[in-house]
């Protein structure tokens, strides 16, 4: 609708500002008369805008006394719903529609099998249509054909068998029924028995099917057929004859297929000329084939003729994959195009894909030497805020540039991104940035500290701020120079001072001189909790591990009792070190003084439980096995479970319950539950992801990765490229791991 509607906009501000019950009392004010025809006009007006809003409008309408949905209504929220590729909002509304007190009538039957057909969900379609049957109530012909077509889709071909013969008994088969029955055909493969119908099917004189239509369908296999014999010039010729005197339109797979054998021969003018044809008539090829265009232009470095297929995607109404993505900017930079590579990277990154490491670390490195470091900084700070990662040479050349140009605070911006990220600079980047910052010590960190100095009172926060800073930067001598300067100028340094300086220490590695300066501060004052904490967390992360251990077991003889982070690096950094028994000990210690484990304890345990059984050993000898507590019986059983010593072929529920006994799952769980899962049963695996989606669980990279590396293991590639694409179109790059299968 184009026109704007004062009542409509109102309408859509209700539903969107307040809450169902204060929603419900606006909408009745109105005293609408509701009917099909209103029904309609609202959720047209809203529906590329606001879908939330349209379901509570249809949801609400459907409420008020006199009015019933019709099918028509229930088709047009579906189409919005699906179209909005909510599925999983549509089949809880569908869930909840069951329910209401208008359910049973007979009409609204059809209705639900369209809806949970439509929304990907044809095996609750099916059990509504065997309730329907018993209760002696059926489909009608439209409705049987969308529950048959949902059935191909998901590949449930004996009931697909069953409901073709209904279909048949019932005197509905037509030429949709048959294309449909080519479809399922196509799809398990069986080409020469689709073909063999379909010429069988227009030998007969094709019943059902206009004169027009069976015309066509001659055109198409004859197409087929010479594209097949490699006679490709004579198939376009053919097409573009039929097209002329005929008005002949092939369908979109058929252009599809043209278009790919032509790539195949190189005969890019050809491929070129077709989809120009396309266009004009307005058919739009599918995704697969546009991106397979675009790169097999961009390989053959043809760089003009792709950009100006890509800044036409718009008119073609297709989306750039991640591998065409590629492609196109590394065509770019090799046609010396950095400014065009930028901004279809940029382009890349807003859509939500993140193109290849090393497609990244070119065009940056390229930007770099042409001293454009802002647009690298941008690239940089925009991959990063959607938890994209450039590779680490990527980041460390760009802070390293952006030092060599003196522009130590964006170096410092950058490195602080990366360190919310827990990512590490190497050692020549920081040496970049010590040398930076050194320059500035020299030149203005004195003066700097002095100024500030003269216009406060001097106190520890001020000196605290200074040696902060210089722990920042790998300058723990500093640190310790404000630290002394301090007490000089009569000012006793705080708790935050003391764990400052200690950090100074740990951060650059001087162990040595933390140890001593932990020593002496025990002569001076109590050691309080988080002294002790900060020693024990900063040795792990320093990778000491003995360090760690006896720190921690002497602070457990004092009264002190260890943070959980100090239980979390270190349990970390002993399975980092195989040292799976002191890992343990340290999990049963924490368990018996009362106190749950944490969530990544638990995860950190069952990864490594997964890839080795030496855990499991370690669990077994940690302890006297009669004298075990409950919670630690159930942690032996799931660190069994995950090191193979048994599947999870039962109940994968009661196997989440089992770890809740133990830690409280989060997205790490389910996703090690996955990929244990994968390792035997990927059909099952898939089937928990479904369900996992249903609870409302957001996957994640490796929730997808770990699904494409299980089908790639067991050899099922078909399943794996799905899954892939699928990964891809949510912007996730595979991991390493997953790339050597592909």
């Amino acid at each position: 609708m184009s026109r704007k509607n004062p009542v409509f906009d109102r309408i859509f501000e209700i539903l969107k500002t307040q809450d169902d019950i204060t929603a419900d009392i606006s909408l009745s004010r109105f005293k609408l008369r509701l009917s099909e025809a209103l029904v309609l006009h609202v959720l047209n007006y809203e529906k590329n805008k606001d879908v939330l809003s349209c379901l509570k409008f249809f949801d609400w309408a459907g409420r008020q006394p006199g009015f019933y949905h019709t099918r028509v209504t229930f088709n047009a929220i579906f189409k919005i719903l699906s179209k909005a590729k909510l599925m999983s909002l549509m089949v809880e509304f569908l869930d909840k529609y069951m329910k209401q007190r208008y359910f049973h009538k007979a009409r609204f039957y059809n209705t639900l099998v369209i809806g949970y057909a439509v929304a990907g969900k044809p095996e609750l379609a099916l059990q509504l249509f065997g309730r329907m049957c018993f209760q002696g109530v059926d489909l009608d012909a439209f409705a049987y054909h969308v529950l048959l077509n949902a059935l191909v889709e998901d590949g449930f071909y004996d009931a697909f068998e069953m409901v073709l013969k209904q279909i048949k008994f019932r005197g509905f088969e037509d030429s949709i029924t048959h294309a449909i029955f080519v479809k399922s055909l196509c799809q398990q493969t069986e080409l020469d028995r689709a073909e063999e119908y379909l010429r069988g099917f227009l030998r007969n004189g094709g019943v059902g099917l206009s004169g027009i239509v069976v015309a066509n369908l001659a055109y198409s296999v004859w197409i087929k057929d010479l594209a097949q014999a490699g006679e490709l010039s004579e198939a376009v010729e053919f097409l573009k004859g039929k097209k002329l005197f005929d008005g002949y339109v092939p369908e979109v797979f058929r252009y599809n297929s043209l278009v790919c054998r032509l790539l195949r021969e190189n005969r890019l003018e050809q491929v070129y000329d077709l989809l120009m044809d396309m266009k004009v008539q307005d058919i739009v090829p599918d995704d697969v084939t546009m991106n397979v265009t675009l790169c097999f232009f961009c390989k053959v470095g043809m760089a003009d003729v792709a950009l100006e297929l890509y800044d036409s995607r718009a008119e073609f109404g297709f989306s750039v994959s991640s591998m065409t993505y590629n492609y196109l900017i590394n065509t770019l930079l090799g046609d010396a195009s950095v400014d065009e590579a930028y901004f279809v990277l940029k382009n890349a990154i807003e859509q939500g894909y993140f193109p290849g490491r090393r497609t990244f670390s070119i065009i940056a490195d390229a930007l770099c030497r042409k001293g454009k470091l802002d647009r690298v900084k941008e690239l940089v700070l925009a991959a990063l805020d959607r938890n994209c990662m450039p590779s680490d040479s990527t980041y460390n050349k760009f802070i390293s540039a952006l030092c060599r140009a003196s522009r130590v605070e964006d170096g410092y911006l950058v490195h602080g991104e990366l360190s919310r990220l827990d990512r590490v600079t190497n050692r020549n980047t920081y040496f970049h940035l010590r040398y930076c910052s050194k320059i500035v010590n020299r030149n203005a960190r004195k003066s700097l500290l002095e100024v500030q100095l003269s216009r406060h009172e001097p106190s520890c926060l001020i000196y605290n701020y200074f040696i902060d800073g210089a722990g920042h930067a790998g300058e723990a001598e500093l640190a310790r120079d404000v630290y002394e300067m301090m007490k000089r100028n009569g000012i006793t340094p705080n708790l935050q001072s003391d764990i400052l300086v200690l950090q100074s220490y740990l951060k650059a590695g001087k162990i040595a001189d933390a140890l001593n300066y932990f020593r002496d501060l025990s002569n001076r004052r109590s050691l309080g909790r988080k002294l002790w904490n900060t020693m024990i967390v900063g040795l792990c992360k320093a990778n000491k591990p003995e360090n760690a251990w006896n720190m921690l077991w002497e602070m457990r003889s004092t009264v002190l009792r260890p943070s959980m982070e100090c239980y979390e690096e270190l349990v970390k950094l002993l399975c980092s070190q195989r040292d799976y028994y002191k890992a343990i000990l340290l999990v049963e210690d924490l368990m018996q003084v009362g106190r749950r484990m944490s969530s990544f304890i638990g995860n950190v345990l069952l990864l490594h439980s997964l890839q080795t059984p030496r855990v499991f050993s370690a669990w077994m000898h940690s302890r006297d096995l009669r004298n075990m507590k409950d919670y630690s019986l159930a942690l032996g059983e799931l660190i069994k479970t995950f090191s193979g010593g048994s599947n999870l072929d039962g109940d994968i529920l009661e196997m989440e319950e089992l770890i809740r006994q133990c830690f409280p799952l989060d997205v790490y769980t389910y996703n090690l539950l996955l990929r244990k899962l994968t390792i035997s049963e990927m059909d099952l695996a898939c089937k928990y992801f479904d369900r996992l989606c249903k609870k409302g669980y957001e996957p994640n990279r490796w929730t997808y990765d770990t699904l494409v590396h299980g089908f790639l293991k067991v050899g099922r590639s078909s399943e794996a490229r799905k899954w892939m694409e699928e990964m891809f179109s949510k912007g996730f790059d595979l991991t390493e791991a997953t790339k050597t299968f592909v």
